[in-house]
């Protein structure tokens, strides 16, 4: 590739090699996302606890740069894909949004198609920090609502993701939520990453009960005892990583 670029600069060369990079990986992931397409069944739902209906199989946006993940959510889309997974902390929810509404925009899908997640930082737990955190979401989405937004871990951080944990339990968010679930752009209050004593205490206390639970489930780390007893609840379980996550080890 030098040979091809000795009249560049070097800052040039740089930029140049950048974007072979970028359809390098654009390629493996478009090559990725038809394989796993081509293996899945046919869309199938659940009908979770409120009624409504989520997409069994869900495209996750995890570790995905902004330029990597618009043209593969897209591809997902095309694929048969209709729920989507997001997150204010995986920071491309605008490349996501745009290619959701570009899907809307030329008719392949509509919104009620798709089944839209985000989730609520651990630097956002207080009472007063829900609601703006959700619109934040939104409008990077540039949607009108979300189908599920989920608590993205039960242990709140300072403000600036620091470590520092508050003093806020996670009953405040959850009586937050559902005394102010009617208000809300979205339609359902599930937990993610919650252990049996912290889900009994949501129970206890909750109007609206958690209609999923997001927890690193696959083929080796199949959590048999969580599983069975959210059933037992009324509650689905999402698996992120079901065929391992080799990218959280990195």
């Amino acid at each position: 590739m030098n040979r091809n670029c000795d009249w560049l600069s070097r800052k040039d060369t740089k930029a140049v090699k950048k974007l072979h990079y970028r359809a390098e990986i654009s390629t493996v992931l478009r090559s990725s996302t038809k394989r796993i397409a081509a293996m899945a069944p046919q869309q199938t739902f659940l009908t979770l606890n409120t009624g409504y209906k989520m997409p069994q199989l869900g495209f996750g946006t995890f570790s995905t740069t902004p330029y990597a993940v618009e043209k593969p959510v897209l591809w997902a889309i095309e694929a048969g894909y209709r729920h989507i997974d997001c997150a204010h902390i995986y920071r491309n929810e605008d490349d996501i949004g745009r290619s959701v509404r570009k899907k809307i925009e030329d008719g392949t899908v509509t919104r009620e198609d798709m089944f839209i997640t985000s989730k609520l930082w651990c630097d956002k737990h207080r009472r007063n920090d829900v609601r703006p955190a959700c619109e934040e979401s939104l409008r990077k989405l540039g949607l009108a609502y979300l189908d599920l937004y989920l608590i993205h871990y039960p242990v709140a951080f300072k403000v600036a993701f620091t470590l520092a944990i508050f003093r806020i339990h996670i009953k405040e968010g959850q009586k937050f939520s559902a005394t102010n679930s009617d208000v809300f752009e979205f339609e359902d209050v599930p937990f993610e990453e919650t252990w049996q004593a912290q889900l009994d205490r949501i129970l206890a206390i909750c109007k609206i009960p958690p209609a999923v639970n997001q927890i690193e489930t696959s083929v080796n780390w199949l959590y048999q005892k969580h599983i069975d007893y959210a059933h037992s609840k009324g509650i689905h379980i999402i698996a992120y990583g079901p065929l391992g996550s080799p990218e959280i080890m990195k």
